[in-house]
């Protein structure tokens, strides 16, 4: 019986070479992404900036319109490449670039998770995968040195463009399947097909629609959703990985659902906060809550 562990963590990733968080407060932060730097708006950086005087010197700022759940716009003080430009993590390299969404086509964020899912992968080149909500690929070409990877996201552009980061770091040849599909029928099909995973990361949104105009709401789909997963895992798999944004919502909430959907299994469950540290700071900036089966060796 996977045992749930009560105390909340703090999975805090750090900066590095092409990406770190340079300073924030006061609802913003700026961030480093490779030669460029950029203000986005961060609700939960609610003290004030370290820098003296507040004054950031960003190549651009997202503004957010004035509706809560989105919209907004960048303005730019300097010369940014249209199309992008490249970044790395380890061999991964891909393409950062200003998105409408006030994304920059990853989530650096991730970094620690992506680092603890090769971790519990260590030593195995067989190892079968599922990234559902897979947005750009970063963590499927990080996944894809274990063994085969299925990517699945409803968007055709961001399917397109995680390929192109595939090609990028010299990696389209590694086995990986690109999905475009609602993540939530995927995986039903999936469970009918009687597939099982080693390993299943999932990154569901708040709000979506699927590629023929299916609707997902969290709270209302995310329990069917994790019920399937649970069912393209057995004894022998090694971890799911559930993170969140934008909610109002405690990580034991997803503990206490992924709890009651993996009794049958063994080995734990945890819950906590991801965190990004500032560079040469102390200070943490949480940034999304997560929830993780894991069933080491």
């Amino acid at each position: 019986m996977a045992t749930l562990s009560p105390q909340p963590l703090i999975l805090a990733g750090e900066g590095w070479a092409d990406y770190g968080l340079v300073d924030s407060g006061h609802g913003r932060k700026l961030e480093r992404y490779g030669d460029y730097r950029f203000v986005r708006p961060e609700p939960q950086a609610m003290w004030s900036p370290r820098i003296a005087g507040g004054e950031w010197d960003a190549h651009g700022e997202f503004v957010p319109g004035s509706d809560e759940d989105g919209g907004g716009r960048w303005q730019f003080d300097k010369a940014v490449p249209p199309g992008g430009w490249p970044l790395a993590w380890n061999e991964v390299k891909f393409t950062a670039q200003c998105t409408p969404f006030r994304h920059l086509g990853f989530f650096p964020d991730m970094a620690p998770v992506w680092n603890w899912m090769r971790g519990m992968l260590a030593g195995r080149e067989d190892a079968s995968t599922l990234n559902l909500f897979g947005y750009t690929g970063v963590g499927t070409l990080a996944l894809s040195a274990h063994g085969p990877v299925t990517h699945v996201d409803a968007s055709k552009k961001s399917v397109a463009q995680a390929r192109e980061n595939a090609a990028l770091a010299g990696l389209q040849d590694r086995p990986v399947r690109w999905m475009i599909d609602d993540a939530a029928k995927f995986a039903a099909r999936e469970v009918r097909r009687e597939k099982r995973y080693d390993g299943i990361i999932l990154d569901p949104p708040k709000f979506g629609r699927g590629p023929t105009g299916e609707t997902w709401r969290l709270e209302e789909n995310l329990p069917g959703l994790l019920a399937d997963c649970r069912k393209l895992l057995d004894a022998d798999s090694r971890f799911l990985f559930l993170t969140v944004y934008a909610v109002r919502m405690s990580s034991l909430a997803l503990a206490g659902l992924m709890e009651e959907l993996f009794t049958d299994l063994p080995g734990v469950i945890e819950h906590g906060d991801l965190a990004v540290r500032e560079d040469e700071q102390s200070r943490l900036l949480p940034t999304a809550i997560f929830a993780r089966w894991s069933n080491p060796e």
